[in-house]
């Protein structure tokens, strides 16, 4: 019989054994904090089956130090897998890393841990796998991943993305890689899992042919897709398959829905609020503006709001440039529709940008993925995007 494996980079000793060994040097780096590198050069386009992310693509992409991923909840707190994590108690052992694709990126952002919740139904093998890190200090200027409440989205085509295997038996990834997985129903994935438990795990990946699906050191990310509303809400947590990308052995994946009112529950016992509220969410990854080319976007993603945006949306932009009339500036909606905030002035030719915008944007949904979109249409200078922030 085939064993079932954790889609986590090292060995368990509880149960569900991986199928493949880690070489010692990923052992060592796994144990060290340390990610394993590989040259930019020799980055693959796999994961498996999927291709490179985008840096700010998934800002709430989260890497955990014992080889597993996770996703930001609230500022304060990762939601991951049970299997990932020891029992519930204090913890300070754990690094999370941020804000980067590359998991040696001099500007990636790392926090300990410092207290595990391990769901208390969790008794591997069956179900229940979903945990919460408390972090030692919450963390700004990235946005959380909502869950889903409800199972309207459970179902249709979802993106997972890791820095896992890239294949079965393959060594860890330095840079983020992602991939598109579709929906398997319960029924077609018991056939293949009879330890499955359709309640509280759902399944996804291609049935016939394999190629696409988490592996090992996936274990605890997210599995997500758009809402009605254009954002990103959390589908599934990584937990278990056999093997990697398999024909007919789909991923499978704790069941958010399932679990939305427990997980917002211990978050509340854990000071970590109850998920993520209307706040405004703010990038600061700097983006480069190139002179007179095409426009360049950074996002923010609004979650926990409740109907439409403000007649008095704020947009607050810090961008230097040594020649601002240059410069456009649109806010973008989670639709797509596209508010003029700067026009160009070729009189204007004082530096930088640090204003705060206010645009009438009631006829949009509050919750969703907005970008900032800018384009230098003159040529002779270039600028940088500092940061920018948005109050909806």
């Amino acid at each position: 019989m085939t064993s079932r494996s954790w889609k986590t980079r090292l060995k368990h000793l509880t149960g569900r054994t991986a199928l493949v060994a880690v070489s010692a040097a990923a052992v060592l780096g796994a144990a060290a904090g340390q990610a394993v590198a590989a040259p930019p050069d020799d980055v693959q386009p796999q994961v498996v089956g999927g291709v490179p992310a985008a840096q700010g693509e998934f800002p709430w992409m989260v890497r955990l130090s014992m080889g597993c991923g996770g996703a930001l909840y609230t500022p304060s707190l990762v939601l991951t897998a049970a299997h990932c994590v020891g029992a519930t108690g204090n913890n300070t052992s754990i690094t999370a890393t941020f804000g980067a694709v590359d998991l040696q990126d001099p500007a990636r952002i790392t926090r300990q841990s410092n207290y595990v919740y391990r769901a208390p139904g969790y008794n591997n093998p069956s179900g229940d796998d979903w945990a919460l890190i408390r972090l030692a200090s919450p963390v700004t200027g990235i946005p959380t991943l909502p869950v889903a409440t409800g199972t309207e989205y459970d179902s249709g085509m979802f993106t997972v993305a890791g820095w896992g295997a890239a294949t079965e038996g393959g060594g860890q990834q330095r840079y983020l890689l992602k991939a598109e997985v579709p929906f398997i129903d319960d029924t077609q994935c018991g056939s293949a899992y009879t330890e499955l438990v359709p309640a509280e795990e759902i399944c996804a990946g291609n049935w016939d042919d394999g190629g696409i699906d988490t592996c090992q050191g996936d274990s605890g990310g997210p599995m997500f897709r758009r809402d009605n509303a254009g954002a990103w809400t959390q589908i599934g947590i990584v937990s278990w398959g056999y093997g990697c990308a398999r024909p007919l052995n789909p991923g499978v994946y704790s069941q958010t829905s399932y679990f939305a009112a427990a997980i917002a529950a211990a978050a509340a016992t854990l000071g970590g609020g109850t998920g993520p509220t209307c706040e405004a969410q703010a990038n600061t990854t700097r983006v480069a503006i190139p002179d007179a080319g095409a426009a360049v976007t950074s996002s923010v993603t609004i979650a926990g709001c409740t109907g439409a945006a403000s007649a008095s949306t704020r947009v607050e932009v810090s961008i230097t440039h040594p020649y601002r009339g240059d410069v456009v500036i649109d806010l973008v909606a989670p639709d797509g529709t596209s508010y003029r905030l700067k026009n160009s002035s070729g009189g204007d030719s004082a530096d930088n940008i640090n204003t705060a915008y206010t645009v009438n944007a009631a006829s949009e949904a509050a919750n969703g993925t907005w970008q900032l979109r800018v384009q230098d249409v003159f040529r002779s200078d270039v600028g940088t995007l500092e940061n920018w922030k948005l109050s909806v």
